[in-house]
């Protein structure tokens, strides 16, 4: 049996589009600048030395889901064991190129980055396709120094079939 809503479906949506209207008074207005600026660093980080990705996750509340599925776990919590994935990937070289990258503001000054591109591994000419997904949240979000962001969510998949 489901466990009932402690407050009645009446005062829930009265709680909800409060709670919604104050994190939405907190939208962050340069969402496409911080994305692009992300995603350029990231990559280009991620390509000429991935251990040092550390400062970009939250040891807390940082997650990864790196092809996950039932049949293959790779869900991943805090910057260091996220980094260790990262790190441990059977290859040394590796280029990303982004084909598209789509933003949006999320509530509590939070941004999604959308990235589908190529990946060049080894050396290879032919690339695999991938697509990320990010949420980037305020570093104050998490009890730190305002004026930055950290990886709250990061879902990784390689586009194939």
């Amino acid at each position: 049996p489901r466990k009932p809503c402690p407050l009645p479906a009446r005062q829930f949506r009265v709680h909800a589009t409060r709670t919604m209207a104050n994190a939405m008074q907190n939208i962050c207005a340069n969402f496409d600048q911080v994305g692009k600026a992300f995603a350029e660093h990231y990559y280009n980080t991620f390509d000429t030395d991935r251990s040092q990705l550390g400062p970009l996750y939250n040891d807390t509340y940082s997650m990864l889901n790196f092809e996950h599925s039932v049949d293959r776990p790779g869900q991943f919590k805090g910057s260091a064991a996220i980094v260790e994935k990262l790190r441990t990937l059977p290859f040394q070289q590796v280029k990303h190129q982004v084909v598209t990258l789509d933003t949006q503001p999320s509530p509590n000054g939070g941004v999604v980055v959308m990235v589908c591109g190529n990946l060049l591994i080894g050396g290879e000419q032919q690339p695999q396709k991938f697509s990320q997904c990010f949420q980037l949240m305020p570093t104050e979000a998490a009890g730190l120094a305002p004026g930055s962001y950290f990886i709250f969510n990061d879902v990784f998949r390689l586009n194939i079939g």
